[in-house]
């Protein structure tokens, strides 16, 4: 007897934009990205100029996850983490956050920020475990909704090593 099968993380491509769009819409009904959203984040994210980092968790042919970052100079920005319900509690949250900060690393960026609806405390725990912390708020942020988001910020240094997550981060996670 095997066990539960672990997600494959993969660099997000054209043909992920459906199967992503409907995860999206599931998780983000109010505030969903577009999928022409999705085709730009992922236009910056080829080439040599590349400044977006997008990727997708695959469970079998089923895309189960996808998170994405922009760089400019030495500030990346985490533009989106998501989990598909079934899976909350295993990790993947964590993971994905993880590939983000790897990413952040190799576009040496020195600073990560991030905005979280102030309603999602699941995924502000998520982000203070790997150093993330509060710095203001962006009112009415998330449209139509006008819920406001939590803007968060993990300073970096060189040698902080942060894209392996903090010590708790490097085992199990149990919010994402």
């Amino acid at each position: 007897m095997t066990g539960p099968v672990t997600p494959v993380l993969r660099e997000m491509r054209w043909w992920d934009i459906d199967p992503v769009l409907e995860l999206e819409k599931e998780l983000f009904p109010e505030d969903a990205w577009s999928r022409g959203m999705f085709w730009s984040e992922l236009a910056h994210a080829r080439g040599a100029e590349a400044t977006r980092r997008y990727i997708v968790a695959v469970d079998g042919e089923r895309i189960v996850g996808y998170a994405g970052l922009a760089a400019q100079g030495d500030l990346a920005d985490i533009q989106t983490i998501a989990v598909a319900h079934g899976l909350w509690g295993t990790g993947l949250g964590g993971r994905l956050l993880t590939e983000l900060l790897r990413a952040a690393t190799a576009f040496e960026c020195a600073q990560v920020m991030l905005e979280c609806r102030v309603d999602n405390v699941r995924a502000q725990k998520l982000y203070e475990r790997y150093g993330f912390e509060p710095i203001g708020f962006r009112r009415g942020y998330y449209q139509p909704g006008n819920v406001d988001a939590l803007v968060m910020r993990l300073t970096t240094s060189p040698d902080s090593g942060f894209a392996a997550g903090p010590p708790s981060a490097r085992g199990t996670d149990n919010n994402g």
